[in-house]
């Protein structure tokens, strides 16, 4: 019988990091024009949470086949037996039926969107079988985040959350391709699609530095938006900082680094981002 830390391994959910803190300043940013509801807070963190381990279960569950053959990934839960089939199935469509249920205590807007929402998260673990551009799709998925939250406290949607989702797309899909740097024979083998697998090694770092640009382009944006201090200043050098440091930890005949130490740095970029940003919000520094 599976044990809760295999569920919290199945879903990795120490990576949560990577788009919650996003939402928070969404949310921060709307309880700035309405007002602050303890209640909101949990629901938005809440929404958070179960639409990540409705994504990340139901990927698992529909790749186990391909984690099996993969080194790489053949002790993940699924494939090694820890969790079923069915128990993975029922913890998706929990997760996803939390989600919906919680997003519709909000607003009519978050309730409409909830599905649209579910199908890009769950949707985006088919896009591998069809399309190199999938780490976009994943992109996708958490760059929705800020401005998910910020409807979901105003029942609205503004510039500045707009860009913030940007650089959450970019940054995202840019370290993603990094990452998939450890799959690129594995991939071709099974005639699935990544960019590293389509582009080549070099080919893929190149085309994430490009999105890895555009981050940086939308960083500076969002703090014009935001009218930001020098508290933003701090977030966006340690963040942009960090996004550096991963293309110059990560070389083409040396991809050794890549791993949990990686995404370990993309969580303390997001994290320390979202603290100053937030900061300086409620401060006006």
């Amino acid at each position: 019988m599976a044990r809760l830390k295999d569920y919290f391994a199945l879903v990795k959910f120490a990576h949560t990091a990577f788009a919650l803190p996003f939402a928070l300043i969404g949310y921060t940013l709307g309880v700035l024009k309405t007002g602050f509801d303890g209640w909101t807070l949990v629901a938005v963190v809440g929404c958070m949470v179960f639409a990540r381990n409705a994504a990340m279960g139901f990927n698992r569950l529909i790749d186990r086949n391909f984690d099996a053959k993969n080194p790489r990934t053949a002790g993940r839960e699924i494939p090694a037996g820890r969790i079923g089939r069915r128990a993975a199935a029922g913890f998706v469509w929990l997760n996803a039926a939390a989600f919906v249920a919680v997003a519709a205590t909000f607003n009519r807007w978050t309730l409409l969107l909830a599905p649209v929402v579910l199908a890009v998260v769950l949707g985006y673990s088919y896009t591998k079988r069809f399309t190199a551009w999938c780490h976009l799709v994943l992109g996708l998925g958490l760059a929705m985040a800020p401005s998910a939250a910020y409807i979901a406290v105003t029942g609205e949607l503004t510039g500045a959350t707009v860009s913030l989702s940007g650089l959450v797309l970019t940054w995202v899909a840019g370290f993603d391709i990094i990452y998939a740097l450890q799959d690129v024979a594995f991939d071709r083998s099974q005639r699935l699609h990544s960019i590293p697998a389509f582009f080549g090694v070099r080919g893929a770092l190149t085309v994430s530095r490009l999105l890895h640009a555009a981050t940086a382009v939308a960083v500076v944006g969002t703090g014009c938006l935001l009218g930001g201090g020098w508290l933003y200043g701090i977030g966006a050098a340690v963040f942009l900082g960090l996004l550096v440091y991963q293309h110059l930890i990560v070389r083409p005949d040396d991809l050794s680094r890549i791993g949990a130490m990686f995404g370990l740095t993309n969580g303390l970029a997001s994290v320390a981002y979202a603290l100053f940003v937030i900061l300086g919000l409620i401060l006006g520094k």
